[in-house]
């Protein structure tokens, strides 16, 4: 998948497109992909994504903006995953928040783009104010010669498929129910960095993935699996949080401990799969004492393996990235 940085002022070819954030990309998103690589294949042209970054609520209020579920790498990984062909990562400024409706139509999507057939969500608005709406893109098509299909919303088990409601079965730790929303139980991926051993120190090495952003969409202690080290996943114990007994610089960070692994894994780029919470993340009195729960937790993660054996073998998935 080719990505690209901003828009161009004249497009290459023509192509099938579709606009969103696409946070998560869950089961919502994955519908519309679908539609979009099939017309695409349809018509012979590529199938384009034009995403913004940052998200426009991060943009405005960055204070209330929600956690994310994805950081743009994963975001784009899913995306290939998905066949689309080519990603526009617009960036979410001032200018393109002034722009008018009618330009962006006519700059951005003709004229940068070559929509040829566009595909959006049946919520979507854009444009300065959020002007620009559904019968405004029926309209243009019609005047530029494209076509416009708005997605329905998709239902799963009578509720609408968003990433809001992806957060909030995160928020309870509702594991099982943002698995359905997404297709797939939630993961984070990232690449593992030095941290401070500590640890090691407390005889449970792990894997540290600094987090891209400082609000992660859960935290706590949980059972996950790792992809990305082995031709299977490896089971394993992580914490995601802000580490409170440890530190105290508010920065979030993600610790795995992998279950009967010893190499060295820096660089490598891992994706953890969360699949049962232990409990909340907690401030502790000392170290020693960390270091008993820690190995608690790691027999409780191991007994809830031992009753779920399928779930750290599922073989691996390569990582085009």
């Amino acid at each position: 998948m080719q990505v690209h940085r901003g828009i161009p002022e004249q497009a290459d070819t023509a192509s099938v497109l579709t606009i969103g954030n696409f946070d998560g990309v869950h089961r919502g998103h994955q519908a519309l992909l679908t539609l979009l690589t099939g017309k695409a294949r349809e018509l012979g042209l590529p199938a384009v994504v034009l995403t913004f970054e940052p998200h426009p609520r991060e943009y405005f209020s960055p204070a209330d903006a929600p956690a994310r579920l994805a950081s743009l790498r994963e975001k784009l990984l899913l995306l290939q995953a998905a066949g689309v062909d080519r990603t526009y990562v617009c960036r979410f400024n001032a200018r393109l928040a002034a722009q008018s409706a009618e330009s962006f139509i006519d700059d951005t999507l003709v004229r940068g783009l070559g929509v040829r057939h566009l595909f959006i969500g049946d919520d979507f608005c854009f444009g300065a104010r959020r002007r620009g709406n559904f019968a405004m893109l029926q309209e243009a098509g019609r005047r530029h010669g494209f076509g416009v299909e708005a997605m329905p919303t998709l239902g799963v088990d009578g509720e609408r498929v968003s990433s809001s409601a992806v957060r909030a079965a995160l928020l309870e730790d509702d594991l099982g129910h943002a698995a359905r929303l997404l297709g797939r139980p939630y993961s984070i991926a990232g690449r593992v960095s030095h941290g401070d051993k500590l640890g090691r120190q407390l005889g449970f090495p792990t894997a540290n993935i600094q987090m891209k952003h400082r609000r992660p969409a859960l935290t706590g202690v949980y059972a996950v699996s790792v992809e990305g080290l082995a031709q299977e996943r490896i089971a394993g114990v992580a914490n995601i949080g802000l580490r409170p007994t440890a530190t105290a610089n508010g920065r979030a960070r993600l610790e795995v401990h992998l279950f009967d692994w010893t190499a060295e894994c820096y660089g490598a780029h891992i994706r953890v799969h969360f699949l049962h919470k232990l409990r909340d993340e907690q401030k502790f009195p000392s170290l020693e004492a960390l270091r008993a729960q820690i190995a608690r937790d790691a027999e409780t993660a191991r007994a809830w393996f031992a009753s779920h054996p399928a779930h750290p073998t599922e073989p691996s998935q390569p990582d085009h990235s």
